[in-house]
């Protein structure tokens, strides 16, 4: 029987497996570090430009939702790759829906910023 790890101890190493994945996304994902680039001017722009706390909420939530869904596209784009890197109709099929959900959040970001800053 495989022991599971609990309570305190299953909170601690989910954070480090999550920290690992942070720090692979940076290392081997350029499109992550140019929406992490992004992220380091557009946080602090929020909190400098004068809106409402909740519309700054809003705004920070909106970087923070491009990168989860970078995130997320960067662990499709893996686990299609570790599968194999033939022509597959389903595999391409994976990573492009993958690469138009990042799109899809990008332009919802300027939407917003957009939105909230200009009008």
């Amino acid at each position: 029987m495989i022991k599971k790890n609990r309570g305190f101890t299953r909170v601690v190493k989910a954070g480090m497996y999550s920290y690992k994945g942070l720090i692979a996304a940076f290392r081997n994902e350029a499109a992550f570090r140019q929406e992490l680039a992004i992220a380091v001017i557009l946080i602090p722009l929020a909190f400098w430009l004068e809106v409402t706390k909740l519309e700054r909420i809003v705004l920070i939530a909106m970087v923070i939702m491009v990168l989860i869904v970078e995130l997320l596209n960067s662990g499709i784009e893996s686990v299609v790759d570790r599968v194999g890197y033939e022509h597959h109709e389903l595999a391409g099929r994976a990573k492009d829906m993958g690469s138009a959900a990042v799109l899809l959040s990008l332009g919802l970001l300027l939407f917003v910023w957009i939105g909230i800053v200009l009008f």
